[in-house]
């Protein structure tokens, strides 16, 4: 689907919104082409308190909903080898029953939680618009 910035944003809080229980969902394509942004949106879609912000170098940020629920946003950019994921805690979000937003997961290889969502962001030939395809 082509989206506008907006459309990106109202698509991204509908998403959040739609989430009644744990999720794992990954956000792949190029340096800017939205992926913190599609987070931002479905952390306010999910009601978390605090604006999220690119975790790339603390590669994990935790944000909590209104209703207490666990949200966590991984940014595995910096990742050199997919064993760096090892530490990331993936596990621990499982068993927690977090919504976990994961930025590159391709990146983690093997131990990148399955995913229930994946979508696919990329840029449009408008630079104002971005192509969003769930795989």
């Amino acid at each position: 689907m082509r989206l506008s910035a907006d459309e990106l944003q109202r698509f991204g809080e509908a998403l959040g919104r739609d989430l009644a229980g744990a999720a794992v969902i990954g956000l792949s394509g190029e340096l800017g082409t939205g992926k913190t942004t599609l987070v931002q949106a479905i952390c306010e879609g999910l009601g978390a308190r605090v604006l999220a912000t690119s975790p790339t170098y603390a590669l994990v940020h935790h944000y909590e909903t209104s209703d207490g629920r666990p949200v966590y946003h991984v940014d595995c950019y910096r990742l050199k080898t997919p064993d760096e994921a090892r530490d990331l805690a993936f596990d621990d979000m499982a068993r927690e029953g977090a919504v976990v937003l994961i930025e590159w997961p391709e990146r983690a290889g093997p131990w990148a939680p399955q995913l229930d969502r994946h979508f696919r962001l990329a840029y449009d030939a408008d630079l104002e618009f971005r192509m969003v395809e769930e795989e």
